[in-house]
């Protein structure tokens, strides 16, 4: 039964991924086609290049612009079933090419904003939780205006403070770890008044659960109990919401991106939106959705390693 539930699962995850992604290329074909401009004029460099009539017809016929639109879409579902996300003519390379060189600072800036996230969130928490009421509710109204930043307003103060006022920070670039520093919290601090937020309220009912008592009755510190088995409890809808998250910052990664000057996919894909570049729009949106598929299991398995029940309930249901 236990191979039979798994394989179900995995058929079933593999089913709505595929679903996921052929939304997100269906939706970006479509998002593309409907911007203003001629996209035969746009490959030649735009009106201010000053195309000729006929340079415009050839590049129209040899994209196969002029064929009905539902054409040019099975034409572009049958590259992408085959592995072409064909060439970027915004940047005169292969989509793979922009990928491969953008993709490892957007995915360091989210992964490591994500991490930043997490560690304010805990010592916010930690710090503050059961400590008296004008310590909780001081950590509940910080956990509450952190949330409220906007991270490019945040971005900003950051950089005037650290990188133009103090000169600790460098204020572009994103070639090293200090250059990391104040993208990431830009992003991680709203985000983590956010995560401290439920954290903290999980903790709350945790902390008020029978078994907790009794933990206490044994001897146990407020500090060996938050840790031994309050913890466990207060993670789980902290965890659940970090695929969210981490897509949350993939998307606010392109201002950032950009406020910083730093390389990356967000700011990439703002360029190739602009130029109606959809080779290097569409491929930008499949790595992204595929990047938040796999968050998404991973942060599963994550989520059922600390709380073994849920597979079991799984399981329980899926015998009946």
């Amino acid at each position: 039964m236990t191979k039979r539930l798994a394989s179900q699962r995995l058929i079933s995850r593999i089913g709505l991924s595929l679903g996921m992604l052929f939304a997100s290329a269906t939706l970006t074909f479509l998002a593309v086609r409907m911007m203003p401009g001629d996209p035969a004029t746009i490959i030649l460099g735009g009106a201010m290049a000053n195309p000729t009539p006929g340079a415009v017809a050839a590049i129209t016929r040899e994209y196969g612009l002029d064929r009905p639109l539902i054409v040019q879409y099975g034409f572009y579902i049958w590259r992408l079933l085959h592995g072409d996300l064909g060439a970027s003519f915004s940047q005169h390379l292969r989509v793979a090419e922009v990928l491969r060189q953008q993709m490892l600072p957007t995915l360091a800036l989210a992964s490591f904003s994500l991490f930043l996230a997490w560690a304010l969130a805990l010592i916010s928490v930690f710090c503050t939780v059961r400590r008296g009421r004008v310590l909780s509710s001081l950590g509940a109204s910080l956990d509450i205006s952190a949330a409220a930043l906007p991270p490019f307003w945040l971005g900003i103060v950051l950089l005037w403070i650290f990188a133009f006022r103090l000169h600790l920070l460098p204020p572009a670039g994103s070639s090293s770890l200090a250059s990391l520093i104040m993208p990431a919290l830009s992003l991680a601090i709203p985000l983590g008044g956010f995560l401290a937020q439920v954290t903290r309220e999980s903790l709350e009912i945790a902390l008020d659960q029978p078994f907790i008592l009794s933990a206490r009755m044994r001897g146990l510190s407020m500090g060996q109990v938050l840790r031994r088995h309050a913890l466990r409890h207060a993670l789980l809808p902290g965890i659940a919401l970090s695929a969210w998250a981490l897509g949350a910052l993939l998307g606010e990664t392109a201002v950032i991106e950009a406020i910083f000057s730093r390389k990356g996919l967000g700011r990439t894909l703002v360029y190739a939106v602009s130029a109606q570049d959809m080779p290097l729009t569409t491929g930008i949106v499949l790595f992204v959705t595929v990047a938040y598929i796999l968050a998404s299991l991973m942060i599963e398995l994550i989520h059922e390693l600390v709380d073994p029940r849920l597979a079991t309930s799984r399981e329980q249901r899926a015998s009946l």
